[in-house]
């Protein structure tokens, strides 16, 4: 119980890490809900929710439970733990800087978010997978792929009981990757390591944290890099705020729309949707304002990416409303036309 928690906000963030590392209060400081912290482990046994307001936006983030090594086999609900990570947009892995294991937490929290599904700042590996009823295997390469060869995949093709299939390779990649692609239900997510308790480690050890790729330092005992830890979340989540614009009107500057990449995408198809589903079908073209178009205004379609902070107009087709005459109570014959009802009507009214 607890761990189910509805979708709110624009984008969802899940922290992750060992026991007493600090996560419950970052989601006490940086939202507006008190999560218990205390010195002793476990104190959080639930997924505890709060909402971040940061330059207009709502992000949810989610304080969950301590994970503890073989957390995917089961242990410490770790499984449950893991699963909301999965429905995430990012993960934050709160690491400890000052117990002088982090980079040993580290490498088990990645290994245990590995063996269930979630890949860490990966993008899905670009190849062309289809299964058909015969015709057995046709692997094509469009690139030099040093990592794998076609004796390969066909290996792994017979362990799945893969006979027939279409597989064309359009960059290099490794058997697991293969693998992934053929199970098909990998997530994944970008994570951002946020080494907190950095007031307790020297200058050079910060200096050296701050040099890895996607990693960042906290205080929240001294409540140092408040400012560059919220913009390494905004600058991971890469929202893209668009204001909507009246005709004759100026544009409303109070409440965006919050389009995501990982969502719903960032085009002009997506901001209609989430207006309403009509305007799609309706859309006749769009004004558009801002840095994604050359000249300001443009006229854009359905398909035109949106940058952030983008001013939109849309103007859809105007609906003819048919004439009902549910009592029949039309005067003119059958096989009248429409020009001889329009004499009839301009004689009557003269």
């Amino acid at each position: 119980e607890g761990f189910e928690v509805s979708k709110s906000g624009d984008a969802r963030v899940a922290l992750i890490g060992f026991p007493s590392v600090g996560k419950s209060t970052i989601l006490s400081e940086f939202t507006s809900t008190k999560s218990e912290a205390a010195a002793y482990e476990f104190t959080t046994l639930t997924c505890i929710p709060g909402v971040l307001t940061h330059r207009g936006c709502k992000i949810q983030m989610l304080d969950l439970p301590g994970i503890i090594e073989g957390a995917s086999q089961g242990k410490g609900r770790g499984r449950q733990v893991i699963a909301v990570a999965k429905s995430a947009d990012m993960v934050l892995m709160v690491l400890d800087a000052a117990s002088g294991k982090s980079e040993r937490q580290k490498q088990l929290l990645e290994h245990e978010l590995e063996v269930c599904g979630l890949r860490l700042n990966k993008q899905p590996p670009n190849i062309s997978f289809k299964r058909k009823a015969t015709g057995g295997l046709s692997v094509n390469f469009m690139c030099k792929a040093p990592s794998i060869t076609e004796k390969d995949i066909n290996d792994v093709c017979r362990e799945y009981k893969i006979h027939n299939a279409d597989i064309l390779i359009r960059e290099d990649l490794t058997v697991d990757d293969f693998c992934d692609v053929i199970e098909g239900n990998r997530h994944y997510v970008k994570c951002l390591y946020v080494y907190n308790k950095v007031d307790h480690t020297s200058l050079e050890e910060v200096e050296r944290i701050c040099l890895q790729p996607h990693c960042t330092v906290l205080s929240t005992y001294m409540k140092l890099n408040y400012d560059v830890f919220l913009d390494k979340i905004w600058e991971y989540l890469d929202l893209v705020r668009v204001y909507t614009k009246k005709r004759g009107q100026p544009p409303d500057l109070s409440d965006p729309l919050v389009l995501t990449h990982g969502r719903h995408g960032t085009t002009v198809e997506a901001a209609c949707r989430q207006l309403h589903k009509s305007l799609v079908e309706n859309h006749d073209y769009s004004f558009v304002w801002g840095q994604s178009v050359k000249h300001s205004p443009q006229r854009c379609g359905l398909g035109h990416a949106l940058a952030d902070e983008d001013v939109i107009q849309i103007m859809v087709h105007k609906v003819q409303k048919k004439e009902v005459d549910p009592f029949n109570k039309s005067t003119a014959a059958p096989t009248q036309s429409r020009q001889q009802v329009k004499k009839a009507k301009a004689k009557l009214k003269t």
